[in-house]
């Protein structure tokens, strides 16, 4: 029934009974008939050889072939980064003050940690290791918010007795005093020359640290304690914290005294979304306009804003109180440290708001964070009165 077959043997024996001298295969065909009939046919049954079923392959040969494949062609997911779950460093931190509402941690682009331990702040050099104290307050008063400015060469110093001192880091001298305030000073923000702080009075002040008037505007839209202020990278906008559970957003260009009878009235934004303080803010390095903040214990959520259109993007319950927020420079990733009661620092995807990994070793709430100037460290500084090194970030 098969006529190729059948078709194929006629002719093969008519070539066998034909004795004419022009049909005589020369030496080199008949080599080359044989080495073909051995590679397409079997020699049992001269049956074709070409798809034709045989034993199966052994799985260990598929996954050896499988892998070569995969070593030579080129990987279209990137590797999985690996987080360290220990810190790299471990630092005592004595007497540091458990107050949800301070900014007691900052780390200079010179690479420089400047950590407020009650009356007296000290500075870390990350390069050599050495630390050695900056400066103490007279008795009575205590440190309660330290910022470096964005050259590293000066720091802010917020005091409980309502000053501002300003210090060179190099020579360690007391460089000014600013006054304007009517109680603690619990948050400092720089942007260029411009220094801005938040008290318990409710008020922020800009200050001109060029200037001898140096204070520029006043800024009152909150009614209770501002704890949290930060600029944006491009220094267009100030966001404003508070234990009213507000978060303000404030454009530049205002250099006016607002009227605290009608608070945020003059402000961009005014979000009254979350429902505890609001002290952990962090703009985004990698997208214009959109900035993080954390709420207390009652409200527990990482809200994420578009302070262009003034509009709520997402927000996320970490199931504990959100003490401070840190973003990567390298990654879309957030970092986030937590008080009651989970106090561990937890790294998030964004915008999936997946959690990469969780850190613990922390036996009190992580109130503060800082990162340092190439972007992949992270300093933790808790109420167990501990500063943790993690290497959280991935590198450029």
């Amino acid at each position: 029934m098969d006529l190729d077959l059948a078709h194929f043997n006629l002719l093969h024996e008519a070539r066998e009974n034909s004795h004419t001298p022009s049909e005589v295969a020369s030496p080199v065909k008949e080599d080359y008939r044989r080495i073909l009939a051995e590679s397409l046919l079997s020699c049992e049954t001269g049956s074709p050889k070409i798809l034709a079923f045989t034993k199966k392959i052994p799985s260990l040969s598929i996954q050896r072939c499988l892998d070569t494949e995969l070593d030579i062609l080129p990987s279209s997911k990137k590797p999985h980064r690996h987080i360290c779950q220990t810190p790299e460093r471990i630092l005592d931190a004595p007497e540091i003050v458990d107050d949800y509402y301070l900014n007691l941690l900052d780390w200079s682009c010179n690479n420089t940690v400047a950590v407020a331990l009650g009356p007296a702040v000290y500075l870390w050099d990350a390069d050599t290791g050495e630390s050695f104290q900056l400066s103490k307050c007279e008795e009575h008063d205590t440190v309660t918010s330290v910022a470096w400015s964005d050259d590293g060469r000066l720091i802010a110093v917020g005091l409980s007795s309502a000053c501002i001192q300003l210090w060179h880091a190099t020579s360690r001298s007391q460089i000014r005093t600013f006054r304007g305030h009517s109680s603690r000073v619990s948050s400092l923000a720089w942007n260029g020359s411009l220094l801005s702080s938040g008290s318990r009075d409710h008020k922020i002040i800009n200050h001109d640290v060029r200037a001898r008037a140096h204070k520029a505007s006043v800024l009152a839209g909150h009614c209770q304690e501002v704890c949290g202020l930060k600029w944006s990278p491009c220094g267009q906008q100030l966001a404003s914290g508070g234990n009213d559970n507000l978060l303000h957003i404030w454009d530049a260009a205002v250099a006016s005294t607002f009227d605290s009878i009608h608070p945020g009235s003059r402000c961009a934004f005014r979000f009254d979304c979350h429902r505890a303080a609001v002290k952990a803010l962090a703009w985004c390095p990698f997208q214009s306009r959109l900035l993080a903040s954390g709420g207390g214990t009652v409200d527990r959520c990482i809200k994420f804003w578009n302070t262009q259109t003034g509009t709520c993007l997402s927000s996320i319950d970490t199931l504990s109180q959100v003490c401070a927020l840190q973003w990567s420079r390298h990654q879309k990733e957030i970092l986030s440290s937590h008080g009651y009661g989970l106090n561990q620092l937890c790294v998030w995807k964004y915008p999936s708001m997946i959690r990469i990994a969780e850190l613990r070793g922390h036996t009190a709430r992580v109130i503060h964070l800082a990162q340092s100037p190439e972007g992949t460290t992270v300093a933790s500084a808790a109420a167990d009165e501990t500063l943790r090194f993690w290497r959280v970030f991935g590198s450029p």
